[in-house]
């Protein structure tokens, strides 16, 4: 098959699907090769964002989409839901930021790190279907352990946890505070450098 009648049938899989399509069941459909299909995928993305259109296609682990961009999501959101918006408090980022650094983290392990009761938290975010259950742990008592789900990624716009930005070192003072050494030797070097 030419490559304008596979790009063409790609975007009408992702399309008709509506949901993430696993490269290899378009691999398996089409009979070709990861390296073809990553290559016709990076062909459609230039496309669309080259003539600014109002899709695209995200990368999400080892699955394509077909979405809308999201700076069209105040536009598109009204057409299909007369709630309110959802919206994350900072409790509710806090906690999720720890369960996308530590997957397969517990409750208890999330609610030691904050230092409060995350019950709540927990639950608005398996509702806005952000995390999701991670199977139980083998440790004492068999707790529930938690991940972060492909619809986080889509959130917040990365294609794995690979791309999450690395956490700064740090370690106790004598007053059992964290300081952020490499933090602070950066900002120093770069202010010498100015």
């Amino acid at each position: 098959m030419e490559i304008e009648k596979l790009k063409s049938v790609i975007e009408a899989m992702l399309f008709a699907s509506g949901r993430e399509v696993r490269q290899e069941e378009i691999m398996s459909i089409l009979e070709i090769g990861a390296e073809d299909l990553e290559k016709i995928i990076y062909s459609l993305q230039d496309e669309y964002k080259n003539q600014n259109r109002g899709i695209e296609i995200l990368k999400i682990n080892n699955c394509y989409q077909l979405t809308t961009k999201k700076e069209y999501y105040d536009y598109i959101y009204p057409l299909f839901d007369n709630r309110t918006k959802p919206t994350i408090s900072t409790a509710a980022m806090e906690t999720l930021s720890i369960i996308a650094y530590n997957p397969k983290i517990t409750r208890a392990q999330i609610e030691a790190i904050r230092g409060v009761s995350t019950d709540g938290t927990i639950y608005k975010l398996l509702e806005y279907g952000l995390i999701e259950d991670a199977g139980k742990l083998d440790i004492p008592g068999k707790p529930t352990g938690y991940r972060t789900t492909n619809q986080f990624l889509k959130m917040f716009g990365i294609g794995s946890l690979d791309e999450l930005p690395e956490l700064p070192r740090y370690k106790l003072d004598e007053n059992e505070q964290i300081v952020i050494d490499e933090y602070i030797e950066k900002s120093e070097n770069n202010e010498a450098d100015s």
